[in-house]
């Protein structure tokens, strides 16, 4: 893996990714979204994504571009819809973050809701593996993901340089473009960017409809999955001042989309996002701080449901997301940093699939994270968040939301703890063990109504409490030349997972007639019942997440014939509910993967072979998976236009047309993941 050097200016990067791989120089990242300390060893574990490895998994959503890392999964929503999954956690426990600052939408409400981000306008994007709500909040419990796009450059810029870059292929046959300026004089630099992307319905193998819910006589579509196709556009415009010991900066961002529900035939979702941003550092204060990072975050967001072209349900979200880090004067061995981070967020849904009501979400947070290198071998580190959240819903009169006319309050602890003790130059052991609360969103609290886009009627708890869990994660790291990996172990024990749990009840569902696939259930309930839906309550039980993940990249060869290399890494979650003894539903499977790399000169392929085990550790009113292999292949030359570097690349993905159902996925017996596809691209920069 090709790790990009972050200190250098963006048109050092462009060259350094450009350059010939053979001259590339092994970096190891700063993954500053686990640990603003800027270290690189990291006691959580973390993934960083760019370079060559981001444009090669790239894909049309957030979800499916990271499906493949270690401990991550996708939601799988078809095209238009995916988010990532980490160890299980999915929703509000995996907090995504655009530079650091959280991007309001409504992607964690409902998993047809996409996130409004297209992976081609972005740099480098950072996962960290289990609880980070020490520095981002309790909705951070199960992960992090975190993008960086410098829209607001945070290096000075000298001269004009860009990038763009041109796809077209896939199962979804797939155009899109995308492209960056940016210019500067060493104290100004402006960056501007576009991207657009179009896609038609995906092309599947076999039946959308798995045979566990395919009715004999209308088996449904065959090779297509219908109403899954979409666009989505977007651009932005942002600027900075950098000076001997700082910067500050400003951007604008709009997204806009439109793409196909697949649970529900005729539905279209038109989704938009204006968002904000602010971001300034001071560095080499005097005092008792040595630098301050401010960022400030707005977004305005909106989609609309569209059916037959009219307006059936709105959602609303707007508000604001601020934090700051000071960083201390080292107390002897001791560095570390305090901050302070507030937000408001501001939710409606109008129309007749508004299952929850309006409501304003205020949270005030104070944290801080120390590190000790306490010895030449051992660096440890120790933080603690406080975090006070206030959730006023509004009922606007509704009936069905009576008792949502009492606000809620809830304050939240979290501490963790970490160690990493290098056992030689080789090996080193990695712990962390931490204590999370998370604090109820809205529709946990209140949600009251028939939920389309999932087949049920959703019922919140005004009476919930935190989320509270305990977890750890022990991993033996190795880097010795040949081998560069690690293998490791985590388990999160909940006193109160707030689960979505059936009741066994029914309830009296949408008036119009949607065909769900509810795959929650082996009955297919949409007309069984005259509209009924069954009732999904969000309770409250002890839960427990544990699994290994491990990972290796063994270098085998390198001579006249190339630089030959083999990527492997390996996950498996298991989840259970405690107080039934069942399965958790939606969890991944025992997953391998291997990849071969060849580089040569301007040349590199690689050839990527995935295995999931089937899946049937399952709640009894869920449907199990079969096991799947695929192969997917690439390959990209590497040349030069005038001052211009350019790379053409050619991949392939499940090559020989299998079919694919994630257990992640709430649609898994309507919405296969995509069938054979081959994608062409043309990337430059200059």
């Amino acid at each position: 893996m090709r790790h990009l050097p972050l200190r250098l200016s963006p048109l050092a990067a462009a060259l350094w990714l450009a350059s010939p791989l053979s001259q590339a120089v092994e970096l190891q990242p700063q993954v500053i979204t686990a640990n603003p300390l800027g270290n690189s060893e990291l006691a959580a574990p973390s993934t960083v994504l760019d370079g060559d490895d981001l444009t090669l998994q790239q894909k049309g959503s957030l979800g499916q571009t990271l499906n493949n890392q270690p401990g991550v999964a996708s939601t799988w929503f078809g095209p238009g819809a995916s988010r990532p999954v980490i160890r299980g956690l999915d929703g509000d426990r995996i907090r995504i973050l655009r530079n650091g600052v959280g991007a309001l939408d409504a992607s964690s409400l409902s998993y047809d809701h996409a996130v409004p981000l297209d992976p081609a306008t972005v740099e480098r994007i950072e996962i960290v593996r289990g609880p980070a709500a020490l520095l981002y909040g309790g909705n951070a419990i199960g992960g992090v993901v975190n993008s960086f796009d410098n829209r607001i450059p945070t290096s000075p810029i000298d001269g004009i340089h860009g990038a763009g870059e041109l796809r077209y292929g896939g199962a979804d046959t797939t155009r899109s473009s995308a492209g960056k300026l940016e210019a500067g004089d060493g104290r100004f630099a402006l960056h501007l960017d576009a991207n657009s992307r179009q896609f038609n319905d995906l092309r599947i193998p076999g039946y959308a409809r798995s045979s566990k819910v395919r009715d004999a006589d209308e088996p449904g579509s065959k090779h297509r999955l219908e109403n899954s196709d979409g666009r989505q556009d977007g651009g932005a415009l942002g600027g900075s001042y950098h000076w001997d010991h700082g910067y500050a900066g400003l951007s604008y961002s709009r997204y806009d989309s439109n793409y196909g529900s697949v649970a529900e035939p005729g539905v279209r979702l038109d989704m938009q996002q204006d968002h904000y941003g602010f971001a300034s550092e001071l560095r080499d204060l005097d005092g008792p701080f040595s630098s301050v990072k401010v960022d400030l975050g707005y977004t305005d967001y909106q989609h609309r449901e569209l059916e037959s072209g009219e307006v059936h349900t709105t959602f609303k979200n707007k508000g604001y997301e601020a934090r700051v880090e000071a960083r201390h004067q080292p107390l002897g061995p001791v560095e570390g940093v305090i901050g302070a981070q507030v937000s408001r967020n501001e939710f409606s849904a109008l129309g007749e699939e508004a299952f929850v009501p309006q409501t304003d979400t205020n949270s005030l947070a104070l944290f801080m994270l120390e590190q000790w290198q306490a010895t030449e071998r051992l660096n440890l580190s120790l933080g603690g968040r406080l975090e006070h959240t206030r959730v006023e819903p509004d009922s606007k009169g509704s009936e069905r939301f009576a008792e949502a006319d009492r606000s809620s309050s809830f304050t939240a602890a979290s501490l963790s703890s970490g160690a990493v003790y290098e056992l030689t130059p080789v090996w080193s052991l990695a712990a962390t063990l931490g204590y999370t609360e998370r604090a109820p969103t809205f529709y946990e609290l209140y949600a009251n109504g028939a939920h389309v886009a999932t087949g049920t009627y959703e019922v919140g708890d005004p009476n919930l409490s935190k989320e509270k869990a305990i977890s750890s994660d022990l991993a033996l790291r190795f880097d010795n030349g040949t081998h560069k990996g690690s293998v490791g172990v985590f388990y999160s024990h909940f006193r109160n997972y707030i689960g979505l749990l059936a009741s066994g009840n029914l309830r009296e569902g949408h008036d119009h007639d949607h065909d769900h696939g509810d795959e929650e259930h082996d009955h297919d309930h949409d007309h069984d019942h005259g509209g009924d839906v069954p009732e999904y309550l969000y309770h409250g039980v002890r839960a427990r997440f544990y699994g290994i993940e491990a990972q290796d990249r063994w270098q085998l060869a390198q001579n006249r014939y190339g630089s030959f290399a083999l990527e492997l890494s390996g996950d498996y979650t298991r989840a259970k509910n405690l107080d039934t003894g069942e399965d958790l539903p939606r969890i991944a499977p025992l997953r391998l993967n291997s990849g071969l790399l060849w580089e040569l000169d301007r040349w590199q392929a690689r050839v990527d072979v995935q295995h999931a085990s089937a899946q049937h550790k399952k709640p009894a009113n869920e449907t199990s998976t079969d096991a799947y292999t695929t192969l997917g292949a690439s390959v990209g030359y590497r040349f030069d236009i005038g001052q211009s570097q350019w790379l053409a690349f050619v991949r392939g993905e499940n090559l020989t047309d299998q079919t694919v159902r994630y257990s992640s996925s709430i649609l898994r017996d309507i919405a296969p993941a995509p069938g054979r596809s081959v994608e062409v691209g043309l990337r430059t920069t200059f």
